[in-house]
């Protein structure tokens, strides 16, 4: 008796079904959870996102040029000067961020200009990583001459001073540009014409460190046992490319654009701020630059933009550092 019992435990132990392996997205997140500054990272940007999203519901000024965003310049008829919770001024306490010298409240200004952030933010990253995967593999995939053709270019772009072309072709092509924004015919959106061109040409200028970081892992991974098998199967090198080595490189794109979110708005408002940005458009670098020459009687328009930079940037890079260590572990150790 006994012993059928004992059988009939250890076949009920051999049935017992096998618990299914996590997946590595499910084991990153589960690292991710627990790096905090990662986290914390991922909190502004996603209060970053929802400002820039729904801000427009609760700004308490439109966005310029709507004649209400000049709304606190005036009392009735009577002009005002720009000021930052000055107890004398009646009203003066609902402007949090204070007023600026042309009239508008500055918390509203900030506001409207973060989804321009995001768009100046994921539009220059995703040019920059299209470039960079498109180049990246094709040199380190293909290798030889061709590999020596794109890493020479790439090697001018990155000795030649960016920043100085950027800033001479934004200023050729912006002053080309007719309406401030332009309508896009199927989602039936505008979109702000010269900060455009401004994002374009940030990204054009800024693909080439990535792409040697892509070509470098093309060049480890290409000479793996799994790829090498694959050819001896017969796959050909599009299959290759899209269907093993790519996959393989996910992880590392995605820290990289994280990372490449942060200098792009970083970078646009350095553009903005020396005065060659879209003066249509208002970003937080145009704030900065419009303001800067009233910095020290007004100094918290300059203040509050600047600190909405420093905190979005800063918060790309924590996130872009908890996912690397959510993604890949080895490089902590």
């Amino acid at each position: 008796m006994k012993r059928a019992r004992a059988e009939t435990m250890t076949s009920a132990k051999k049935e017992k079904p096998k618990r299914r392996s996590a997946s590595q997205w499910a084991v990153a997140w589960r690292r991710f959870k627990r790096n905090r500054t990662g986290v914390f990272g991922l909190i502004i940007v996603v209060g970053v996102f929802f400002v820039g999203i729904f801000g427009s519901f609760f700004a308490p000024y439109p966005a310029r040029p709507d004649p209400g965003a000049y709304a606190p310049f005036y009392i009735g008829d009577v002009r005002k000067e720009p000021s930052w919770l000055d107890p004398e001024e009646p009203d003066n306490f609902k402007y949090i961020f204070g007023t600026t010298p042309i009239g508008t409240d500055v918390l509203s200004d900030v506001i409207h200009g973060t989804k321009y952030t995001i768009y100046v933010g994921l539009l220059v990253t995703g040019i920059t990583m299209a470039l960079s995967i498109v180049v990246g593999a094709i040199a380190g995939f293909y290798g030889r001459w061709v590999d020596t053709v794109l890493m020479r270019i790439s090697e001018i772009f990155l000795v030649f001073p960016a920043l100085l072309f950027i800033l001479v072709f934004v200023r050729v092509f912006t002053l080309t540009v007719g309406d401030p924004f332009v309508n896009v015919p199927v989602v039936n959106i505008q979109i702000p014409a010269g900060l455009t061109i401004v994002v374009l040409i940030l990204g054009v200028f800024n693909w080439a460190s990535n792409a040697r970081m892509i070509r470098g892992e093309f060049l480890r991974i290409r000479e793996l046992e799994f790829i090498e098998a694959e050819k001896a199967l017969g796959a050909n090198n599009i299959r290759i490319i899209f269907r093993h080595i790519l996959p393989n490189l996910l992880s590392s794109i995605i820290v990289v654009s994280s990372l490449t979110i942060a200098y792009a708005i970083l970078l646009e408002a350095a553009v903005s701020f020396l005065g060659f940005g879209d003066v249509n458009t208002i970003t937080w670098g145009q704030i900065l630059q419009e303001n800067f020459s009233e910095m020290r009687i007004v100094w918290w328009a300059e203040i509050f933009p600047g600190l909405a930079i420093l905190l979005t940037v800063f918060g790309f890079n924590l996130l872009g550092d908890g996912l690397s260590d959510a993604l890949n572990p080895r490089l902590r150790e």
